[in-house]
């Protein structure tokens, strides 16, 4: 897959390797019948997978898959969302094949769409409710994403530990974060949360802190500590980070 596709045919592609997997391997039957077969579509199969990871009990399972299910029916913008997620993690990561082992394993796609569930939830006033989810997402995919916070399509949590986003962060179409990465807000500046552009990558254990925009197809390095701007193109490695590779035109 190197090109995205309307979500019809993505929901259509992923039953077909749901399908070619169960023909192989019939084992799979009964875990691939309730996570992917007996779903109508991507929103119903997105939700069960909410359900089964936040929910501590069959009956928490349930709830939270059909409160995922509600919210998807009532805003459908958010099932393209997650479609684009999912493709893009087809496309960019290259230890994946296919849209089956990303939307059944990787914790870091639930949790993404786990937080559209609760960001819509906070625009619709359900502060409690989307908290609630937060918190849950936290303690069981080790992933906090504040309900308050803006983020673009086809962004990839890349192994999803330890990754914190705070409160008015906005993240740009196309970003990648590793794992043990955290952007928030500085306490004495509490008004102003770190921009993230569109195709930025955040290696691992990267801070982003305060009043900062980090511009279109930057990087920041491995364990780099950022307070600054880092302009469009621009790489920023170290503790303050400092900016390399930087474009002509930005280095002028």
């Amino acid at each position: 897959m190197n090109a995205i596709a309307p979500g019809d045919k993505l929901w259509l592609s992923v039953r077909r390797e749901a399908e070619t997997v169960l023909a192989s391997d019939p084992g799979f039957s009964g875990s691939l019948s309730a996570a992917i077969l007996d779903h109508p579509d991507l929103g119903s199969a997105v939700a069960h997978q909410i359900g089964q990871r936040l929910g501590e009990g069959a009956a928490d399972r349930r709830q939270f898959a059909r409160v995922a299910r509600e919210v998807f029916r009532a805003a459908p913008d958010l099932v393209d969302a997650g479609s684009r997620d999912l493709q893009g993690i087809a496309i960019h990561d290259p230890a994946t094949t296919g849209l089956l082992p990303p939307l059944l394993n990787f914790k870091g796609y639930v949790a993404l769409q786990a937080w559209r569930v609760s960001n819509w939830l906070w625009r619709q006033d359900r502060t409690d409710l989307a908290l609630l989810l937060q918190s849950l997402s936290s303690d069981s995919l080790q992933v906090s994403i504040h309900p308050s916070a803006s983020i673009g399509t086809s962004v990839f949590l890349d192994h999803a530990t330890g990754i914190i986003v705070g409160a008015f962060v906005t993240i740009g179409d196309e970003v990648t974060i590793m794992q043990s990465v955290t952007i928030g807000r500085k306490p004495e500046n509490p008004d102003r949360a770190p921009r993230i552009g569109k195709g930025v990558l955040l290696s691992s254990g990267a801070t982003i802190l305060g009043d900062v925009h980090i511009g279109d197809f930057a990087k920041v390095g491995a364990g780099a500590v950022v307070t600054s701007d880092v302009p469009g193109g621009c790489t920023a490695l170290g503790i303050p980070a400092r900016l390399i590779n930087c474009p002509e035109e930005v280095s002028r």
